[in-house]
């Protein structure tokens, strides 16, 4: 959603950050391989973090993958930076949250929930 409201061009699409809103071919902002790797990485770090200080090393995932995609021209710093900090901060929320929050993608569409025990 942010990257076709954004529509930043990639910097191997004309070398210029500063063309933000320009259309469907444009889709750099923010760096949705980053945002992945920071959500997967969130929540082991969080939940096991204080316990064994070695899984913060798992933040060398999104770190390398962000090295990754500047080196191969197809993020701006910038993209990978919000990406980054939107991935940690919805993988946080996500495992912090009293309620969890179910989405499962079925056959015939899209099902979004709260799971509540009694």
């Amino acid at each position: 959603m942010l990257k076709f409201s954004f529509s930043r061009a990639r910097p191997n699409q004309g070398g210029d950050p500063n063309q933000w809103f320009k259309g469907r071919c444009c889709d750099s902002f923010p760096s949705g391989e980053v945002t992945l790797q920071a959500s997967f990485v969130t929540p082991f770090i969080a939940n096991y973090g204080h316990d064994h200080p070695w899984v913060w090393a798992l933040e060398l995932l999104p770190a390398y993958d962000a090295i990754a995609r500047l080196k191969s021209q197809e993020h701006w710093q910038t993209d990978v930076i919000a990406g980054w900090v939107l991935g940690s901060a919805v993988g946080y929320w996500a495992t912090t949250r009293n309620t969890p929050l179910s989405v499962q993608i079925l056959p015939g569409g899209l099902s979004v929930g709260f799971y509540k025990r009694f």
